[in-house]
């Protein structure tokens, strides 16, 4: 059996993300779907001592614009504005100085697209949390089709047996399109784990992005994407 999972890239994306590609053998990249504005594919979460900060990559975008295409506001200083913003919040965590340095280091190199940001982030998280999966763009696949089509003709082209869908493709999925096919449906199952965060007084927040449990976590966030 080989189980595919199939996502948009994403800004630095949650824990629940990262444990889609672990629970998978093939990860597609759906890297030619439409750009959606305020959407996690530019932006996500921390947590600071004021609450929760989204930290938005500023980006020019035309209309109906696939996410390969688009590119970054070169006129915004977000790379300094995220940077401050890690360092701040997160400068006292434990595993800052282990996780941060190559981090930072990544998001101040001269980027003009954000797909090429946000796979160089996911690739570099994958290593840090020992993550070995091939991964393919549907940019290269060639594969058509709307929804749950397009999904089973992805599985196909990466010859999957079994596509490893998040809770939330219940709500849109044709699953018969899949029965019809012969492509299993796995559903994956993400609890989000409690840890020590830092500013305790404010409760604890999930959901956040995965620089949250680096660096409070380090190495045991790994444990956290294996059940």
């Amino acid at each position: 059996m080989t189980v595919a999972a199939i996502h948009q890239p994403q800004y630095l994306p949650y824990l629940g993300f990262f444990h889609k590609i672990a629970q998978c053998d093939v990860f597609v990249v759906l890297d030619d779907v439409q750009f959606h504005r305020r959407g996690l594919q530019h932006r996500n979460r921390i947590k600071t001592s004021a609450g929760l900060q989204w930290l938005t990559v500023p980006v020019t975008q035309g209309s109906h614009q696939r996410l390969n295409e688009v590119r970054i506001n070169p006129t915004d200083p977000w790379q300094r504005k995220h940077t401050n913003a890690l360092r701040s919040s997160y400068g006292r965590a434990q595993y800052f100085d282990l996780f941060g340095p190559e981090l930072i280091g990544q998001l101040q190199r001269p980027w003009e697209s954000l797909w090429e940001l946000n796979m160089s982030l996911l690739t570099m998280t994958l290593d840090m949390l020992e993550i070995k999966k091939s991964i393919v763009y549907s940019s290269q696949l060639n594969s058509s089709g709307q929804r749950s089509e397009l999904l089973v003709n992805l599985c196909r082209s990466v010859g999957a047996t079994t596509y490893l869908s998040g809770p939330g493709g219940k709500r849109y999925m044709d699953l018969a399109v899949f029965e019809a096919s012969g492509v299993a449906v796995a559903w994956q199952d993400f609890t989000y784990p409690t840890y020590a965060q830092l500013f305790p007084a404010l409760g604890f927040i999930p959901d956040l992005s995965i620089v949250d449990a680096l660096f409070c976590c380090g190495p045991q966030t790994i444990s956290f994407l294996k059940e």
